[in-house]
Order: C-alpha cells, then structure tokens, then sequence
C-alpha cells in the first residue's frame, strides 16, 4: 500500500533536529503498517512497542520518564537494542499508555535527534497531551488517490496526477470512483478488493463486505471500552444515526444533524454534545458547521457547534451501514444519491487539512462546503454527483457574497483549463481545487 503521508515522514527523518511524530487516525486506518512496513524501511532497524497488544510494556514508563531510562527499560523487555542513530522506535497505541504520551516531551527536548514515532487510534482522548513537542499528522483512510495507486494502473494513476480531461481518462477515472464508493479507503478493504475482484467480481464484493462488517463490529466494542463517562449507546446512537440521516436527503444538499429521535428521551444539542465529539475525537465522524449569511475569514469563529452535519469517515462504510449493494452504486439511477458525494468531497477536503469543513446557507438556498485559502479568500464549492451541472444555490451564493473564483465538483469532465473563475471539476480531482484556486 502506498501513502502519501510517507513523504512527510521521509522528510522529518532528514532533518538534523525533530520532535517525534504522532500519527492520530481511527483504528485500522493503516497507521502501524505505514509506520513499520513502510516508514521502516529508511532505517537500519525498528523497535516497536505496542501497548494495546501488550499493556506490559507500560512499565517501562513508570519511573523516570528520561529517553536513557525509557529506552534501557524497552531494551530489558524486548531484548532488542535500540542505536538512536539508525533505529526507529515506534510507539503504538500509545493512547493506552497516558505517561508515554507524557514523555514524547522529553523526548524532543532531551534527544531530539531520536527517531521516535507514536500512534494511536484515541489520541484525542488522552488527558494529558504535549502540546508543541510533537509533529503531529492525521492518518485517515485511504483517499481515492492512494485508491487508484492500489490498483497499479500506471497510466491511470498518471491520468490523474496530471488532471487529464480527455473522455477515456474520464469513463475510467469516474468508473473507479464508484469502485471507491463500494470499497472505501480501509486499507485492508482496499487489499481485498484488487485481490479478489480480477478473480471474480463477486468474491471481491463478498470479501469487502465481511471487511466492512468485522470493522463496524470492532468499532462498536471501541464504544464500550473507550467511551468512559459518555453513554456508550448514545454514541453509537449517533454513530448510526450519520447514515441514516445522510440516506433521507434526495436530491438536496445534506442537513445540519437532527436530534430529535436519534435517541429516547434526548432530543437537544447539549444531550449529544459529548458523544458528538467523542466521535469527532476518535476520526469516526466528520463534522461540517453551516455558515450564514456573508461568510468572513476565520470561518470559525462564525460556526454554531448546535447547527453542525456529521458525515461518515469512510464512504465505503458508509454504505455498507445502509445496505447498499455494488451494483446499485454502479447503476446510472444512483446519482439522485448525492450525499454520497458530498460524503466523499468531505473525505477528501479533511485529508487535504480542511477539517472541520464548513458550508452555506441562507433562505433555501444552500453550497454544500466554502473553503477559505491563506489571504482571506472564501470560495464556494458546489457538489454535484451526475452530469446535471445546474446549481441554482451557488447562483445565489455568486449574486450575494462575489466570490472571486468558484468551484462546482460533478459527474462530467469539467471546465476546460482556460476558465479560471467559475471551474467545473469532476469530482474525482476534488483534491485538487487548492491548486486551481
């Protein structure tokens, strides 16, 4: 599997001076395998301490939390030597173990030419976090880009990184995009599907399926085991309640999260608050506040945390959870499903650093996300998911705010190259946009 996250790291390893790095993402996102399989390959050796796997392993922070002491306790359990030089050490899970967390402090002012690299699927939830002593990076699933860098079609994977608008390139780009929908971005559901789906189709789909399942079924014992003071079934409430909320738009753009029935008896912003960002902290949930009237920079400090969306973290989860089958998403009826695609342009958006995302209303009319850019620049970005390109809401949004460039992502080959106002996309170069503004 290749990540693009990689070169980030590749990068921290040859400066002369670093902080460690911490890798935050949802469980099974592949963040070990980068760090080990990947990332591991730059060094002479790895020395990987997984908490999760063998809580044993916090002893060896129960003292001194100094790198020397640290790395000597490591040493003695493992049996391995650590050389600073060339070894990477990684620490796993390391939201199962707070002093560790605790001591990437240390480690970047007492040795800051270590190699240390952590991670952990609830980082956000940690009690004690070191503030400004770690590079920290979101490993999220995989985008449609490493998507299509798992198929190794060459000349595909070419295609897309040089933005070619030409109707072959696009029949197969928009063709491995509804693959996408189906599979997501779930490293292991993405190995099963190139895997399989050249032997048989259906085996494939079989296979993505129980990859799906067995996710969601671990997820949902997360709830329990992470959730502490929060109610585990209001969160998975919620949980359940992204997609089911998601599935009731038609041929609208997504609403803002509604509480009412989501739970017995609760039915105010203050009765999901917790839970809500719960699944925000943990990267199962992705939120996108709703922006009114003229949008200014920062855009977050016009939010209202009361009116937010919740979109899934995986598009592919995303449908599992709501039944819908391969060949539905392949059938050209499927389009009147667009929050599928407001869905994926979020994904996209989050792991490109807009996150949270934000949107437009006003009145009836609505833009499903406006970004903003490093000089104050707000651009509108209409999400379409088939070929009818007609978007009376960002009309409105054009006629009220004067953007000085905006951005309608759908299902055809877009704007050629000489429009650089009002630029139609297709929407699987959504990651893109920051390079046409």
């Amino acid at each position: 599997m290749r990540r693009t996250l990689l070169q980030s790291l590749i990068a921290w390893k040859n400066t002369n001076k670093r902080k460690p790095i911490l890798i935050d993402g949802a469980r099974q996102t592949g963040k070990t395998y980068l760090l080990q399989n990947l990332f591991g390959k730059e060094f002479a050796n790895t020395l990987r301490v997984d908490f999760l796997e063998n809580p044993e392993f916090k002893k060896a922070f129960d003292g001194s939390l100094t790198p020397h002491d640290i790395l000597m306790n490591i040493e003695i359990m493992t049996g391995q030597r650590f050389h600073p030089k060339t070894d990477l050490l990684i620490l796993d899970e390391i939201g199962e173990c707070e002093r560790a967390a605790t001591s990437l402090k240390y480690f970047a002012e007492k040795a800051p030419t270590y190699f240390v690299a952590a991670s952990g699927s609830n980082v956000g939830l940690l009690g004690t976090f070191p503030v400004g002593k770690v590079e920290q990076y979101d490993l999220r699933p995989m985008t449609y880009r490493e998507f299509l860098y798992a198929s190794e079609e060459s000349a595909l994977i070419e295609a897309f990184e040089a933005q070619v608008h030409s109707a072959v390139a696009h029949t197969r780009l928009l063709d491995n995009l509804t693959d996408y929908y189906f599979t997501g971005g779930m490293p292991e559901a993405v190995a099963a599907w190139y895997r399989y789906k050249s032997i048989s189709i259906l085996e494939g789909m079989e296979k993505v399926r129980e990859i799906h399942s067995n996710l969601l079924q671990g997820y949902r014992r997360d709830f329990g085991k992470y959730s502490d003071k929060v109610d585990a079934l209001l969160i998975e409430s919620v949980f359940t309640g992204i997609p089911a909320q998601l599935s009731a738009v038609m041929d609208q753009s997504v609403k803002r999260f509604k509480f009412k029935n989501t739970y017995k008896h609760k039915s105010r912003y203050s009765d999901f608050e917790n839970a809500i960002r719960w699944l925000i902290c943990c990267r199962l949930a992705l939120a996108n506040f709703p922006v009114e009237g003229m949008p200014r920079t920062p855009l977050a400090a016009y939010k209202k945390k009361n009116m937010v969306k919740l979109f899934l973290f995986d598009v592919g989860l995303l449908n599992h959870m709501l039944g819908t089958g391969y060949r539905e998403i392949k059938q050209k009826s499927y389009e009147y499903k667009g929050y599928i695609a407001e869905n994926f342009v979020q994904q996209e958006l989050a792991a490109i650093g807009f996150d949270p995302g934000y949107s437009w209303n006003d009145a009836r009319a609505e833009v499903e996300f406006i970004i903003a850019n490093d000089k104050g620049e707000i651009a509108p970005i209409e999400v379409k998911s088939g070929k009818r390109t007609r978007a009376k809401s960002l009309q409105s949004y054009i006629s009220k705010c004067g953007p000085k460039k905006t951005f309608k992502l759908t299902g055809t080959q877009g704007s050629p190259a000489s429009e650089q106002t009002n630029i139609v996309m297709p929407l699987y170069y959504a990651m893109y946009i920051p390079q046409r503004w």
